[in-house]
């Protein structure tokens, strides 16, 4: 015999499908709606819609973003030589609240794990292989800097990706291991991260 509304269930097991988000907090969370005002409820409602709406990957370095080009991207003032490659678009916020690096990105979506299935293929590699190479009328790439996290994936992907775009008048860095190792880098204090970008060294 059902004891809670199917309408309430759904939502549990909806918000339980979420990163970080247990059965129990699921349904903590749940009960917080349901007792919080019709209009809060309806403004976190129509917010998920529109971020599913209007969000896009940036056409250049896939980041998430409103505009294509990303505001990045776009940003005239940023040094055009020097790439920084993460895994998600939650590292360039990490990256970008230290206020040290002044160049562009590239987001990969992800790192290489044959364990997951996860393969090239999946990721932005070929677009970034891409990127590295001068067009005419474009600034050439000078620097890339490997910002994969500190873990077996990121390493891989870094290792993997590194030779691909290796050419005589490029330098391949990867961030210091001020990082700590298996960590992430969303986790990682502004102070940490910008002593890993001070510190990088050369592939």
């Amino acid at each position: 015999m059902q004891t809670t509304s199917a309408l309430v269930t759904a939502l549990i097991d909806e918000l339980a499908k979420l990163p970080g988000i247990g059965p129990k907090t699921a349904q903590r969370l749940t009960f917080y709606i349901l007792r919080s005002p019709a209009d809060q409820a309806r403004r976190l409602a129509e917010a998920i819609t529109q971020v599913k709406e209007s969000i896009i990957q940036c056409s250049t370095c896939y980041n998430l973003t409103e505009t294509d080009p990303c505001p990045i991207c776009a940003n005239s003032q940023r040094d055009r030589n020097i790439i920084c490659v993460v895994e998600e678009p939650l590292d360039v916020l990490a990256l970008e609240k230290t206020g040290a690096f002044k160049g562009l990105y590239h987001v990969l979506h992800g790192a290489l794990s044959p364990i997951e299935g996860i393969g090239p293929r999946d990721l932005r590699i070929d677009e970034l292989v891409m990127r590295t190479r001068a067009k005419d009328g474009d600034e050439p790439v000078r620097e890339v800097i490997l910002a994969t996290n500190p873990n077996y994936e990121g390493d891989y992907t870094a290792a993997y990706i590194a030779p691909l775009i290796a050419r005589p008048d490029l330098t391949v860095t990867r961030l210091a291991r001020g990082l700590p190792i298996g960590g992430d880098l969303e986790y990682a204090d502004e102070g940490t991260l910008s002593r890993a970008l001070e510190g990088r060294r050369e592939v």
